[in-house]
């Protein structure tokens, strides 16, 4: 059996960092994780074969060569989808499809797949494959039972080419304990994070590192601290033990809640095993909104001194803010502007709200007749799937105002600056470039002191970052290369931005 694993083209949005990858030579951020994980349940006797579109371009005669397609999509990524579809139809070849994408909105690819293996591949995929042995595959296979993450196996990262990502990634967990009304993570995977055992954790780390990686990783989770109590105890530990003895060959990132700032040790403990950034969903500075959107674990605490508190522990800080809430006031996009700057936020994600599909804020607007159409999976591209309580226009036009000010090279600079001031990693970090690291800092010599409108900004920073915090200058010029990026982004909706 010939099996080709497609992963659709992401297109260009804020996380996408289609514009920075440039400066390093990279063609995607990260590989599709959930494809090479599919991969390794598969018979060891077939043939597989992974075309990233984001990497590698998608050929016929590599549809023409196998037996069945397998493709797996977030929201994002449904027009790519679409399009792989129809050119399998055109040729002739079968598909089998899952993911949060068709496991969301199975209906709108009804009478184009032949097979949907939804939900979580642990339960669903192996009787799909006992069938198919059998010759008698049905069209649907679908299961609420929620997987045991142990029997997970190792990624098979030999179908892919690793050079050609920025970071790799690990899943430690699924599920989160919170259940926040516009996210849909709680839907798909629960509220009682499930997690892998520390030895599993060494062994991706170990395997990535002999595949001969060096980089950074990503860890996957939703919410990485929603089981405080094993991290600490085992995984972390573990973690620890195993980056000493390999030399810390790699850079660690994730995502968590806010209550991290509430447990100085588990901070600790993550700067100990090599994490040095985290994403936190933020959301608002309104306490109302906060409340609305049931937003529990942001509620009633000082949202800047969290983030300062973490920051000046060593893990820099990323957010995700949104407006549109139903409580937000017409003050809040300067409340927010206000607020990022003051965080020292570099990297910060501002969208309009949306309500993915089968979420509890999907449900609510639906029976109160406000939803418009479906999700675009792309909370910065100025669209919205409801009627918000703020006029449309007012909405839009302080959105626009939030990006424009958050990035303009005034803005984005300071904040960078101030990041940097108050930024204390554990393990200091040398000044020793890699090649990828000079490679970078040339460019963005070129691109953005030289071309760039941001010239003026971007050579105070450089100059005062590599005599102040040379440490951290590699992490400077990183982050004016975001900025260049973010700019990129949200240039294209808005001309005005510089």
């Amino acid at each position: 059996m010939k099996i080709l694993l497609v992963y659709p083209k992401y297109p260009d949005t804020f996380w996408s960092f289609k514009y920075a990858l440039k400066f390093i030579s990279k063609k995607a951020s990260l590989p599709p994780l959930g494809l090479l994980t599919i991969a390794a349940m598969l018979p060891q006797e077939w043939e597989k074969k992974l075309i990233d579109i984001n990497v590698n371009p998608l050929k016929d005669k590599d549809l023409l060569w196998a037996d069945y397609v397998f493709i797996s999509a977030m929201s994002i990524q449904k027009e790519s989808v679409k399009t792989v579809i129809s050119r399998c139809k055109a040729l002739g070849v079968k598909i089998v499809a899952g993911g949060p994408l068709f496991t969301s909105i199975p209906e709108e690819f009804e009478g184009d797949v032949d097979h949907f293996v939804l939900d979580e591949a642990e339960i669903t995929l192996q009787p799909f494959l006992d069938d198919l042995k059998k010759g008698q595959a049905k069209h649907l296979y679908t299961s609420q039972q929620r997987a045991d993450i142990r029997d997970t196996p190792l990624p098979l990262w030999e179908l892919a080419d690793l050079k050609k990502y920025a970071s790799m990634n690990i899943q430690y967990s699924r599920g989160c304990p919170f259940d926040c009304e516009f996210c849909n993570i709680t839907v798909l995977y629960g509220r009682v994070p499930r997690t892998k055992e520390k030895e599993q954790i060494v062994a991706e780390m170990e395997n990535l590192y002999l595949q001969g990686w060096r980089g950074g990783i990503f860890f996957v989770d939703d919410n990485f601290i929603g089981n405080k109590a094993k991290l600490k105890k085992e995984v972390l530990p573990a973690i620890t033990e195993w980056m000493e003895k390999r030399k810390h060959p790699f850079a660690l990132s994730t995502e968590v809640s806010i209550n991290l700032s509430d447990d100085e040790e588990l901070i600790h403990m993550m700067v100990q095993a090599g994490f040095d950034t985290v994403f936190i969903g933020i959301e608002t500075p309104n306490e109302e909104s906060l409340a609305e959107c049931s937003k529990l674990q942001n509620r009633n605490r000082d949202l800047i001194a969290c983030v300062k508190k973490i920051q000046r522990s060593g893990l820099e800080v990323q957010a995700g803010f949104i407006v549109g809430f139903d409580k937000d006031p017409a003050s809040i996009f300067e409340r927010l502007i206000a607020f990022i700057q003051e965080s020292g936020i570099a990297t910060a994600m501002v969208g309009l709200l949306n309500a993915p599909h089968g979420t509890k804020l999907y449900n609510r607007l639906n029976k109160e007749g406000r939803l418009l159409n479906a999700s675009s999976g792309d909370n910065t591209d100025f669209s919205i799937n409801f009627k918000p309580m703020m006029s449309h226009e007012k909405l839009i036009s302080g959105y626009r105002k939030v990006v424009h000010t958050i990035y303009s090279p005034k803005h984005y600079y300071a904040r960078v600056k101030k990041f940097l001031k108050e930024y204390k990693p554990a393990r200091e970090r040398t000044l020793h470039f890699k090649f990828s690291h000079l490679k970078a800092a040339l460019r963005s010599s070129v691109r953005l002191g030289i071309i760039g409108k941001e010239r003026f900004y971007y050579w105070k920073l450089f100059f005062w970052s590599l005599f102040r915090r040379p440490r951290l200058f590699p992490l400077a010029i990183t982050l004016t290369i975001y900025g260049f990026h973010f700019r990129k982004i949200f240039k294209r909706q808005m001309p005005g931005l510089r």
